[in-house]
């Protein structure tokens, strides 16, 4: 389906104004937002869940830590060089999940992301949905052109995510990723701002609404 932005606010707006106030992103059945403190606790259950765990860096260890890690993420925003979205479901508002974008130089032409979910969420299409959300905003909206991306070279359900996304296994950096006591491998994968529009083009994408 054609992306399709709200009239209401003009792209140009958006893309001035995101340090200051991130948009929400709708798709059909998620809501990807700005992250608030009031987030915290509900995000921290989530995250700290030892399927989810498993494969990411260490959470924040209590919801006062995790309040500070929101505070930290608006001031990088402020600054033009972090977006954290809470992603919920249509209707409800609880968080099941975030989605982070840092750039990796000065000018956010080249970023690094990063996301998590809850497990009950797995397998019901809603990280794709939400993936191609944050996906059109990192291209049309910073003006990202390489995305890359990081996963342990274990973690199969989250390479098949990137890999479904049209990302691309760029190599393998050994033993690079500390996680629960052990050293794990993890799979570089690069998405470029061209191959993702073409893709888009072919109708691989969800229906972008930008609003205020």
């Amino acid at each position: 389906m054609a992306i399709q932005i709200t009239p209401q606010v003009p792209a140009f707006t958006v893309a001035a104004t995101w340090q200051h106030a991130l948009p929400a992103l709708f798709g059909e059945r998620v809501v990807l937002r700005q992250l608030r403190p009031s987030d915290a606790a509900a995000l921290l259950r989530t995250v700290s869940a030892p399927d989810v765990s498993r494969f990411i860096s260490a959470p924040p260890p209590d919801v006062a830590a995790f309040e500070r890690f929101i505070t930290r993420s608006q001031s990088q925003q402020a600054a033009g060089t972090l977006a954290v979205f809470t992603l919920t479901l249509k209707g409800h508002d609880t968080p099941i999940g975030l989605f982070q974008l840092r750039a990796l130089e000065p000018s956010f032409r080249t970023a690094e992301w990063g996301f998590a979910i809850g497990s009950t969420f797995w397998g019901t299409g809603l990280f794709e949905e939400a993936a191609e959300l944050v996906l059109a905003f990192a291209f049309d909206t910073v003006g990202v052109h390489r995305l890359e991306a990081r996963a342990a070279a274990k973690n199969g359900r989250g390479n098949r995510a990137l890999q479904k996304l049209g990302a691309v296994a760029e190599g393998v950096l050994r033993q690079a990723f500390l996680c629960g006591g052990e050293y794990l491998d993890q799979v570089v994968y690069g998405l470029v701002a061209g191959d993702w529009r073409r893709s888009r083009r072919l109708g691989r994408t969800s229906r972008l609404h930008l609003v205020h």
